[in-house]
């Protein structure tokens, strides 16, 4: 196992993050942050403050949820699921609505989001938002905003561990593929 982003590196990846979100949406106005269980929601959320300490008069309820397990192309083959709650703070509708994960690796969690969105209302634009992009895409999916690019090997795994969901220090790792 490698570290490659350590606690700190998390951090200003994501102060990095909410600062692009706060420039290229021209502030918090209509914005909304959509986490993708689970680690995304914990992304979002962290996100959110920061945005929040940057600009006050953001909107209090920022950060939600969007749980796409039903909307994925490999329930068959993954095994069962656990469906997470998805909690959207404000209606989508003419809001520009960023999507936040820890992984962008094919794509085809996104894809899902696009779908699990498209039956929640009709959102102005929908923006991503990774901590780290590996590359490997099968659908054509850009993130808009990305705390680390990673290139990796199909054969390597990327970890994201979050002292909210794992109990660690906040760090990404690298490991398996050729040392």
């Amino acid at each position: 196992m490698r570290i490659v982003l350590t606690q700190a590196d998390v951090q200003r990846a994501l102060t990095r993050i909410a600062h692009e979100i706060l420039e290229s949406n021209r502030g918090a106005e209509n914005l909304l942050l959509l986490g993708i269980p689970t680690r995304g929601t914990v992304l979002a959320k962290r996100i959110a403050a920061v945005i929040h300490r940057i600009e006050p008069s953001a909107p209090a309820e920022l950060a939600g949820s969007l749980d796409v397990t039903m909307y994925r192309d490999d329930l068959s083959r993954s095994g069962i699921r656990m469906p997470s709650p998805t909690e959207i703070p404000a209606s989508i509708d003419g809001r520009t609505v960023v999507l936040v994960d820890d992984v962008l690796y094919s794509g085809r969690t996104i894809r899902s989001a696009f779908d699990a969105l498209s039956d929640l209302g009709r959102a102005r634009a929908v923006r991503l938002a990774v901590l780290v992009d590996r590359g490997h895409r099968e659908f054509p999916i850009r993130a808009d905003f990305v705390g680390k690019n990673l290139p990796s090997a199909a054969s390597e795994r990327i970890n994201v561990r979050l002292s909210e969901t794992d109990g660690v220090e906040d760090h990404v790792s690298i490991e398996g593929g050729v040392e």
